[in-house]
């Protein structure tokens, strides 16, 4: 066997190979996306929450200064009686 005829013939296939890669390289293919509207309307609702305050100061403020006034106070039943039903909600779950 000739050493040269061999390097010849992988010089025929290493063409054909390159040829193939250049036809595969010509093709490109384009990522798409698209987003619901109900994905749209999540997003808005997200974005809406995280712009939100987490406390709402027009209720907190008043018991604030009530609680650095000393003047705060809470009833006990009334209390027990919230307990109670928070109580029952969780037990009818």
């Amino acid at each position: 066997m000739r050493i040269e005829a061999y390097t010849q013939v992988q010089q025929l296939y290493s063409t054909k190979k390159t040829a193939k890669n250049q036809q595969v390289s010509k093709k490109s293919a384009s990522d798409k996306i698209e987003i619901s509207s109900f994905g749209k309307d999540i997003q808005t609702a997200k974005n809406a929450v995280a712009a939100a305050d987490d406390i709402r100061a027009e209720l907190t403020a008043p018991l604030k200064a009530s609680i650095a006034n000393g003047t705060y106070q809470v009833s006990g039943e009334s209390f027990a009686e919230k307990l109670m039903q928070k109580y029952e909600e969780i037990q009818s779950l």
